[in-house]
């Protein structure tokens, strides 16, 4: 048996490196997937890679409740009930330090990751099955302070007193609530932060510089975060709620 066979499954974030990995391991195992992200284009082209019948997608800002609703609905009427809400969807802002952070990028980090992640559980909820799974995407720095990156940090860290107020609540239910905690990703997303810190510490190699604080000595390929995604969505982690789940490489601050 897959260790998603039948189960009905949104992603935020679907057409990001992590977002589209997951999915295509959550189809593996037997899942029909939901995609939501914000940009149509990417969303056909993810849904082309993936080519299958159990995966849809909605394009959707997930800050805002009315697109919130409309991706749940969408995924209520064209698959059914809930089993796993992978509240994946970020964004990032400047690396600058907090004397200097625009406050509309600060408040843009918030809307993104913690109103999106508060709205996706507060409408998917009500459409989930008993005995499912809520996972949320924080980050390393959910568990640790970062220079220049105020807003991202405090989101991520948000994100985790979001998951363990859900998680009493939604514990009746066997639903199950947690965030992921990845540590530097080989992808996009993070190239760009890297290639922002390297300019504010005045041209180092912010790549290699993860790499040393990272015991393993690596960034994370997204498939890897993806399996541990995998974990927390199936029944292989049917008594773990309200935890933090480092998939960081033993990376220390």
């Amino acid at each position: 048996m897959s260790l998603l066979e039948g189960k009905v499954c949104i992603v935020t974030g679907g057409a990001g490196s992590i977002g589209l990995a997951s999915a295509r391991l959550f189809l593996r195992e037997g899942a029909k997937v939901m995609l939501v992200d914000l940009g149509e284009a990417d969303l056909e082209a993810a849904v082309r890679e993936l080519d299958g019948g159990n995966v849809a997608a909605v394009a959707a800002d997930v800050g805002d409740a009315g697109a919130t609703q409309t991706y749940v609905e969408s995924t209520f009427r064209r698959f059914g009930p809930i089993d796993v809400l992978f509240s994946n969807a970020g964004n990032q802002g400047p690396v600058v330090p907090v004397t200097e952070y625009p406050e509309d990028a600060f408040d843009a980090q918030i809307r993104v990751h913690v109103r999106g992640a508060f709205l996706a559980c507060k409408y998917a909820l009500p459409r989930m099955r008993d005995g499912g799974s809520v996972i949320i995407t924080s980050s390393v720095v959910g568990a640790m302070g970062a220079p220049g990156v105020v807003a991202y940090v405090t989101a991520k860290h948000a994100q985790v007193g979001l998951m363990r107020s859900v998680a009493k609540e939604a514990a009746p239910r066997r639903i199950r609530v947690n965030t992921l905690h990845p540590g530097p990703v080989d992808n996009a997303f993070q190239a760009r932060i890297e290639e922002n810190i390297g300019r504010m510490a005045g041209g180092i190699n912010a790549t290699r510089m993860l790499d040393e604080a990272i015991l393993l000595n690596r960034h994370a390929e997204p498939e890897e975060i993806a399996r541990s995604a995998l974990y927390l969505a199936s029944d292989l982690s049917s008594f773990v709620t309200c935890s933090t789940l480092m998939v960081d490489g033993g990376m220390r601050g």
